[in-house]
């Protein structure tokens, strides 16, 4: 399993980025979360098969209609073995 945690900077927030990303997430079968942050940015983690986090990460790198993503900071972490994938509250 691999884990990554993902910072995306650009218009990502009032766009649907969170909930959009649930969606595909649930899709891919990746498990792991998405919350706004305070600075603008959009902050997850993501854990499944290299195939699935590299679709996520693709999904991310785009986003849904109406954003526009102009950048995506990623890094490796620890996987938890957590189940299912949620959107969180604003950090």
């Amino acid at each position: 399993m691999r884990r990554v945690h993902v910072i995306v900077s650009g218009e990502v927030q009032g766009v649907g980025y969170r909930y959009t990303m649930r969606m595909e997430a649930d899709e891919a079968g990746v498990s792991g979360w998405v919350r706004n942050r305070r600075d603008g940015t959009v902050e997850a983690e993501v854990e499944g098969t290299d195939e699935q986090v590299d679709r996520i990460l693709a999904w991310m790198a785009e986003g849904p209609p109406g954003s526009r993503v102009t950048g995506a900071e990623v890094r490796d972490a620890a996987p938890t073995g957590e189940h299912g994938f949620e959107v969180r509250a604003t950090a």
